[in-house]
């Protein structure tokens, strides 16, 4: 991670899927320049990789709070990610 960078593993937990809310967070993240992917879970939640400047990292994981309209975020489990990622934004298939 270069200097000012910042990377999270993000667990969302609640009414996430079947909302468009894996849709909305490529596009929010795309929109700010983030690095990073999202898909499902077996769970019911959605887990993220998020990777960029500190401060567009922090307003992801605000805007993540809340989601697109119809989703109710629950909960949200933020962890440090170290790992380089790849240019872009993208929607991977569901974890296994």
């Amino acid at each position: 991670m270069a200097a000012g960078e910042r990377g999270v593993r993000v667990i969302i937990q609640g009414r996430v899927q079947g909302v468009w809310y894996r849709g909305w967070t490529v596009a929010t993240a795309a929109a700010l320049g983030l690095r990073g992917w999202v898909r499902n879970r077996d769970d019911g939640g959605v887990e993220a990789v998020i990777s960029g400047s500190e401060g567009d990292v922090e307003t992801m994981l605000e805007r993540c709070r809340t989601g697109p309209p119809a989703a109710r975020v629950q909960s949200i489990t933020v962890r440090d990610w170290r790992d380089e990622v790849p240019p872009g934004f993208r929607q991977l298939p569901n974890a296994p």
